[in-house]
């Protein structure tokens, strides 16, 4: 079974803790601090692969966690880098941020990667805290935090062609007379649910074929498969327009048809169609087809007669096919700007103080990363971040708002009580 969309949650790896080692070397007695830093946390990319077809892999496992950096050593030694955790798509796979929607990326070319979470920054160790006034600092810094988020997927075909048409025009029936697929077939209405790929050979040469799920009226707000089906077609470069032979108004099936694809894309509209009348193995539908024809011709519309069933008239259909394909001016996949997740700069410095419940609670980009990495154990630690509450002007703020001693701060996942 085909399965186009999926939710995945990302943990990119956190950042290695910072080491406090101090020199310990015969005749040195006096050695200076030599911890090293932490390691980078691991990313969490996403990487577009020819060899993946779907997204079921998806519905059995749905989050993602990088490896965490490794800590920082005595004698200068930074940690490990953490192990970066790769996710393996299909072409024409879209990243979106599952909770604002935003675009990340659309993979459409094997091999192109993009990182959607970044792993935490190591730790500093306490060699990176000396200074003229603390020349041996007994503190570091924890590792940052990775990001994480929630990402929502969403695979298009791409396929040289895709075979549309109304519920039991026998789409599935002609991928399966045509390539090595085995759609479900059955004489009902939506039989297919999800898109199938063929790998088609004519004359030597192969083509990537689609059978869609079908078309009912009102398809581009939604209606039936709707979304699902257009969704499907914006890639494919050219279009099989099945027509039921044993419909009462295939020609008028077809309007509506290419009204639904008009409707929901100018760009759909305009792809090359090959129209072609099926069933033709039923005896009322071949006592009609001059008449189809004729009336088809009179709309300025060439129309093509099978019967997926026998295979009557089915390669010289497929050689026509390639014969459009030929003819089309090589195309570049028209994409969004491949774009790598990126933490907002906005408002990196700005904070916000809410008192509920009896706690302040502070909230800001900046300041819940430096109470993340803060080692509260530390009594050097704990006076850097009063510091750098007075740099950044909180504390003054927090006076303002009126907290006392005794009050209860709450940042970066912390408490702390105001003295």
């Amino acid at each position: 079974m085909f399965f186009d969309e999926a939710r995945i949650h990302v943990k990119a790896g956190d950042g290695g803790n910072g080491c406090v080692s101090f020199r310990r070397e015969k005749f040195v007695p006096l050695g200076g601090p030599n911890g090293g830093n932490g390691g980078a946390g691991g990313d969490v990319c996403v990487v577009a692969s020819r060899h993946v077809n779907t997204l079921t892999s998806f519905r059995r496992r749905q989050r993602f966690v990088a490896g965490r950096g490794g800590p920082g050593k005595g004698k200068d030694m930074q940690g490990a880098r953490g192990e970066d955790r790769v996710i393996t798509v299909p072409l024409g796979t879209i990243l979106r941020d599952a909770d604002c929607g935003e675009t990340i990326a659309d993979l459409v070319e094997h091999e192109q990667r993009v990182v959607v979470a970044q792993g935490g920054r190591g730790g500093r160790g306490n060699r990176a805290f000396a200074s003229s006034t603390n020349q041996a600092p007994r503190m570091a810094e924890k590792g940052e935090p990775g990001q994480e988020r929630w990402v929502s997927l969403e695979l298009k075909l791409i396929a040289d062609v895709g075979i549309v048409g109304f519920p039991n025009a026998g789409k599935s029936t002609l991928l399966a007379a045509v390539s090595a697929a085995r759609p479900k077939i059955a004489d009902y209405p939506f039989t297919t649910l999800q898109p199938n790929l063929g790998v088609v050979e004519i004359d030597g040469r192969t083509l990537v074929m689609a059978d869609i799920p079908g078309l009912i009226e009102g398809a581009h707000a939604g209606a039936g498969l709707g979304f699902q089906f257009l969704r499907h077609i914006e890639r494919t470069r050219i279009l099989i327009h099945l027509l039921d032979g044993n419909s009462d108004q295939p020609l008028g099936d077809m309007q509506k048809t290419n009204t639904e694809l008009g409707t929901y894309s100018a760009t759909l509209a305009r792809k090359p169609q090959i129209v072609v009348l099926n069933k033709l193995d039923l005896t009322h539908t071949r006592e009609r087809w001059p008449e189809f024809r004729r009336r088809a011709e009179e709309q300025g519309v060439p129309l093509w007669a099978i019967s997926a069933v026998s295979g009557e008239g089915v390669k010289e259909l497929l050689r026509e096919t390639r014969r459009v394909l030929d003819g089309l001016p090589e195309e570049t996949e028209a994409t969004e700007e491949m774009m790598v997740f990126r933490p907002h700069e906005d408002d990196e410095e700005g904070f916000q103080i809410e008192e509920r419940g009896g706690k302040f609670h502070l909230r800001g980009k900046r300041i819940e990363r430096q109470a993340s990495m803060t080692d509260w154990s530390q009594s050097e630690s704990v006076a850097r971040f009063q510091r750098i509450l007075l740099a950044y002007g909180i504390w003054e703020a927090l006076e303002e708002a009126g907290i006392r001693p005794g009050d209860t701060v709450c940042v970066g996942g912390v408490e702390l009580e105001w003295q």
